[in-house]
């Protein structure tokens, strides 16, 4: 998945309808410029796309003042809402999701209640311990990961990698349950 997507059904569902442009300087606002693939020429590349795939209504408005198109609001359709938290979703409980595409699922995660925030998150979290249980089943007790050259390093880097997401992971459920955030539903 590519977080673009992910960020711009979410940025049009908190803004409602709106042009491409202000969809793109919503998601600069959050960075997401500098840590995703969410430049200018993708986010109005994905805009067409998914109204070609009916997930978006796209609405020509008056033409522009300086002479050029009419400007195009989008608006999410049902299909679209419904593709929104399909992903939103699949972001959070992939135990390995690209960190770009987390990151835009974390920064989207308020569009849920709590309580289904926390069970996305700890499906996560088991995805990951049974991932580490996979890797470790091949590894034997004790085993000096150094003496086993390069795919020694591929082991202590997939290991260092599930243990450092299943610690994050555990963070932002703790803080969730500690009442972080405003969540959907809550005032």
């Amino acid at each position: 998945m590519k977080p673009v997507r992910l960020l711009v059904l979410g940025a049009l569902r908190r803004r409602g309808r709106t042009h491409g442009y202000q969809v793109r300087a919503d998601l600069e606002s959050w960075g997401a410029h500098e840590w995703s693939t969410a430049t200018s020429g993708s986010v109005y590349h994905a805009l067409k796309s998914m109204a070609r795939q009916g997930l978006l209504v796209a609405h020509e408005t008056v033409p522009s003042e300086a002479g050029g198109p009419p400007r195009i609001e989008y608006e999410l359709t049902a299909e679209g809402e419904r593709e929104y938290f399909t992903l939103l979703h699949s972001a959070l409980t992939d135990r390995e999701p690209a960190l770009d595409v987390l990151a835009a699922a974390v920064g989207l995660i308020e569009d849920l209640p709590r309580e289904q925030a926390l069970r996305l998150l700890r499906e996560r979290a088991g995805a990951m311990r049974q991932w580490t249980a996979s890797i470790t089943a091949h590894v034997p007790q004790d085993t000096d990961l150094d003496a086993w050259g390069p795919v020694g390093e591929v082991l202590s880097l997939w290991l260092t990698t599930a243990e450092n997401g299943a610690l994050w992971t555990q963070r932002l459920i703790r803080r969730l349950e500690e009442g972080a955030f405003t969540m959907a539903g809550e005032d």
